[in-house]
């Protein structure tokens, strides 16, 4: 039996929301990466999944760094091309996936940005004031940095996230998954100061109240866009350039603090949500390099010495 490419990639882009769990905004990606492989195969005459070959691939891959696209682009889109070819040969569609053999695009390994402690510190101290903005503000940077949240975790956290007795912040991650995480006590302290006096007049601004923890001045809940904003503007009064700041970069230096500070690699992994332990090992490569940097600075032998 033959079976169109343009159905059995609908098929596949259902298994990965309803059975996988994948967000939203992942099954977007897949489809308009295979939306584009289909046009590819299409105008190379392939309409059916039991034709696809390796070749097929690569003459993709190759018209896409035609185009320009970076090694880190191919590479993403290879990866909705090798999930959709597995699916095929997982469901019996095909006799053998398509990828196999097919190389990754060499990306190299981009180490990620990071504040330094310092500036992680002004940043959190710029959060001033004791507006029911300002408080939700402290209170948002604390929970982000002090549990190294995604920001699409963060702004989506219930009001009921945090256990205050326990300490431990519940969050759903990539994937509907659930982890929890603890909190230290300055963002306890924040989030507290917030709910009492922040939260209620916020909430206020509209009917029926949200259930976010995190909201606006119009009650309803944070976006990202929003809060991105907002720490943008915090940042200037830190003295920290913006280009250097995002809630990633927040992420990321809780990682990498927790790292300098001892912490057990596989302890990051789960509080970060990773699935795979090489993604959280990249912030062992950050830290080494951080402390080179101190070393290179402050030892009479470093780089910066005068003698």
């Amino acid at each position: 039996m033959t079976e169109p490419i343009a159905p059995c990639i609908d098929a596949f882009l259902n298994h990965v929301a309803v059975e996988r769990g994948l967000s939203p905004r992942t099954v977007e990606a897949y489809g308009q990466d295979l939306a584009r492989f289909a046009g590819h195969l299409e105008a190379e005459g392939v309409r059916e999944a039991q034709a696809l070959r390796a070749a097929d691939i690569a003459t993709f891959l190759d018209g896409l760094e035609r185009e320009g696209l970076s090694p880190r682009s191919r590479a993403r889109i290879l990866v909705a091309v090798r999930g959709f070819c597995r699916h095929l040969l997982a469901t019996g569609r095909v006799g053998r996936d398509a990828t196999e053999g097919v190389s990754a695009p060499r990306t190299g390994r981009t180490l990620p940005r990071v504040l330094r402690t310092d500036e992680s510190e002004a940043l959190i101290g710029a959060a001033s004031g004791d507006t029911p903005l300002a408080l939700r503000d402290r209170a948002m940077i604390e929970v982000l940095y002090g549990a190294g949240l995604r920001v699409t975790e963060l702004v989506t956290l219930p009001a009921g996230a945090i256990d205050a007795r326990s300490g431990v912040l519940r969050v759903v991650g990539k994937g509907n998954k659930e982890r929890l995480v603890p909190l230290g006590e300055p963002a306890l302290a924040a989030v507290a100061t917030y709910l009492e006096a922040a939260r209620p007049v916020l909430a206020a601004a509209v009917t029926p109240p949200s259930d976010a923890l995190f909201l606006g001045r119009r009650g309803r809940a944070m976006t990202r866009q929003n809060f991105f904003a907002r720490l943008r503007k915090l940042a200037v009064a830190a003295g920290i350039p913006t280009e250097r700041v995002s809630p990633h970069v927040l992420r990321h230096a809780f990682a990498t603090d927790l790292l300098e500070g001892g912490a057990d690699l596989r302890a990051v992994q789960a509080m970060l949500g990773h699935a795979d332990l090489s993604t959280t090992q990249v912030y062992t490569h950050v830290s080494r390099g951080r402390l080179r940097a101190v070393v290179e600075e402050r030892h009479p032998r470093g780089r910066g010495s005068d003698s």
